[in-house]
């Protein structure tokens, strides 16, 4: 895709100034993939195998190709789980471990080699190409952290198939959604998934799913687990129809003993391999669609120069494969390096306990630790002195990354100076793929910064911008985070069946950039500070606020655990600033004197330009299931407004008390 031609160009100079001032080896691969990006990342496809090599790097036209921008080497051809499977064992490593599952809910352990997984791979290829699925058809898949998921994913990439992963245990109605927006002529699921206070059956949900759809699933596949009471007859007895057509029920276990194998079919790079709903979508859905070539090169590249991870290491990503966390660095990047990936089914507390990581870090010599701040700051909260650290071997760890939301100070230093190994913020989103911004430890360690991101990854150029579209880059600046064109290989090709929406949602705001509705600012060194959404910056009597600054100094206070800062309506300033926060376990703090501290801490800090007054204490903060804190859904409910509940939420009962705060303070 081309910019806009008004659009002032980014020079290489100018962007290798921004970057930090050290010399070696990664200022040398960032000014080579600015100067020469067709040359750069042609190099980089040779670390891929193809069926047919690509000449060329970079996008072609939108128009060329039908889909909603350019896609990255689109004259080559390949197969993903052949460059994730395949190639491993042709080269000798068939006996690696590749798939490590660890299921803190039914205590089940198991270790799948890469010659085991790529014959599990082959065989549910078979059941689905007996199915009638091939390339282009979609597959639903509904699945809790078993193996199944991640050889589901791996099939419909073999035979050229398009998954989209749904969270397991979305409610119909949001599934239904899904469902009626990619078509999927296949679900593939299981009996139930376990939480641990609960067991979710998922029969129910498909069956109800399915009848509220408009009829383009013909067979459900159902992994039995025998924890879940889940009975597969029922279904398959016709349970489900949708108007002339029987949905057939299917057992897994029977298919995949009975099935043949399937060979790799080649696709083109440009080929989707996923749709990947964003989390939070209600009504009409945005299906995020990832290619297969540009998606392998960069993940490829990801895993060895960000991540520093290669055949040997083992890497574990506390998600889930419904985030695009899961798709990229539990599944598809690990697999891609050789490496051994762990599939954790569980919770960083609770499960039993705040030592879970470590147990797991032990158990398994992991290498690489991938979560969220959220679950650090809950194990903060369990275990502010990290007492259950001590109880295990964790001395292979070697690095710990944290993505999906800020990252606030004082949470980084807890980390860093306890856990006593690099503690590593970067900043992606579903659309990217894989990281925009980072530290690239495994090309060059570059001194790490409390609250920022890092610095731009190769092909990523993030620009400031006002909300004009202005260009305000410069040390200190704080406005609108944009891309300049085109995003370099792995993000999203468009969104499905919506070039329109693609457009308003991304690119119509600012011409010539993708848009990524998150504010910072550069540091002199050319690092990002990414201080939150753009709606999360409020005005108050005229002041503009970020939220993330305030919270910041929330998180300071010693007795705080968590918090969010968000901007209320206000009748006179238009917005307030209020804090809700958490307090560490074993803290005993009125609520009172614990807000009369935070807002002296406040405007101390930031200043009474901040008119901080409001602070309100509680329990848990809501959240999705993948740590995020739902800001926009406290502010309706403060604010009065129809509050949307995401379908992505953890918790629901956790907002019974904001609805009865809320209350009390219209009543006053």
């Amino acid at each position: 895709m081309s910019d806009a031609p008004s659009v002032e160009r980014v020079s290489a100079r100018e962007t290798a100034s921004r970057t930090p001032q050290q010399s070696g080896s990664f200022a040398e691969i960032q000014a080579h993939a600015t100067y020469a990006p067709d040359n750069f990342w042609l190099h980089q496809a040779e670390h891929i195998d193809w069926f047919t090599a690509p000449k060329r790097a970079t996008p072609v036209q939108a128009t060329e190709l039908g889909t909603d921008q350019g896609s990255w080497f689109s004259d080559g051809t390949l197969n993903m789980s052949v460059n994730a499977l395949d190639r491993h064992v042709a080269a000798g490593r068939g006996d690696r471990p590749a798939l490590i599952s660890d299921s803190a809910m039914t205590g089940e352990q198991g270790v799948l080699s890469y010659a085991q997984l790529l014959e599990r791979v082959r065989r549910f290829a078979g059941v689905l190409r007996e199915l009638g699925v091939g390339v282009g058809d979609r597959v639903l898949i509904y699945l809790p952290m078993i193996p199944e998921a991640v050889v589901a994913m791996l099939a419909c990439a073999r035979i050229g198939a398009i998954h989209s992963v749904v969270f397991g245990g979305f409610a119909a109605s949001e599934l239904a959604v899904r469902i009626n927006d990619a078509m999927p002529s296949v679900i593939v699921t299981a009996t139930g998934g376990l939480e641990p206070s609960r067991a979710v059956e998922y029969l129910p949900i498909v069956n109800q799913a399915i009848a509220l759809s408009t009829g383009s699933v013909r067979h459900v596949v159902v992994q039995d687990r025998p924890q879940l009471d889940g009975d597969i007859a029922e279904y398959a007895n016709g349970a489900t129809s949708r108007g002339s057509v029987d949905v057939a029920w299917l057992d897994w276990d029977e298919l995949e003993a009975a099935a043949l194998p399937a060979d790799a079919v080649e696709v083109r790079a440009q080929d989707p391999l996923y749709i990947l709903y964003t989390s939070g979508t209600t009504g009409s859905p945005k299906g995020v669609v990832r290619d297969t070539g540009g998606y392998a090169v960069a993940l490829q590249w990801a895993m060895s120069h960000i991540y520093g991870v290669e055949n040997q290491h083992t890497i574990f990503t506390a998600s889930d494969v419904g985030w695009v966390v899961g798709h990229s660095f539990i599944v598809y990047g690990p697999l891609i390096a050789g490496a051994a990936t762990v599939l954790y089914e569980g919770k960083p507390i609770g499960t039993p306990d705040a030592g879970t990581f470590w147990r797991l870090i032990q158990d398994y010599k992991v290498d690489v630790l991938y979560t969220a701040p959220t679950a650090l700051r809950a194990i903060r909260r369990e275990d502010p002195t990290l007492d259950e650290l001590d109880k295990y071997d964790t001395s292979s760890l070697q690095a710990v990354y944290l993505a999906g939301e800020r990252l606030d100070t004082e949470t980084w230093r807890w980390a860093n100076d306890g856990i006593r190994v690099p503690i590593i913020d970067h900043w992606w989103q579903t659309e990217t793929g894989w990281p925009i911004c980072a530290n690239p430890r495994g090309v060059q360690q570059l001194p790490s910064k409390a609250g920022s991101t890092g610095v731009p990854m190769p092909g990523f150029i993030p620009r400031i911008l006002d909300r004009d579209g202005n260009n305000l880059t410069e040390p200190g600046a704080e406005g609108n985070i944009a891309i300049q064109l085109p995003l370099p290989p792995g993000a999203l090709i468009g969104l499905w069946g919506s070039p329109e929406r693609f457009a308003s949602s991304y690119l119509e705001e600012f011409p010539g950039y993708y848009a990524t509705g998150d504010a910072g600012h550069f540091d002199d060194d050319g690092y990002l500070f990414v201080m939150g959404r753009t709606d999360d910056v409020i005005n108050v009597a005229g002041h503009r606020l970020s939220t993330g600054s305030l919270e910041e100094v929330l998180s300071r206070h010693p007795d705080v655990a968590e918090c969010a800062v968000l901007g209320l309506h206000d009748e006179l300033k238009g917005q307030r600033a209020a804090g809700f926060v958490t307090v560490k376990h074993g803290r005993s703090r009125t609520e009172s004197g614990l807000a009369i501290e935070l807002v002296a801490l406040v405007r101390e800090l930031i200043g009474p330009v901040a008119a901080f007054r409001d602070v309100m204490v509680v329990e848990r903060l809501p959240k999705t299931r993948s740590g995020k804190i739902l800001r926009k859904t406290i502010r309706q409910i403060f604010d009065g407004d129809e509050v949307r509940i995401p379908p992505t939420i953890e918790d629901i009962t956790v907002l019974d008390p904001l609805f009865a705060a809320a209350k009390r303070t219209r009543e006053r």
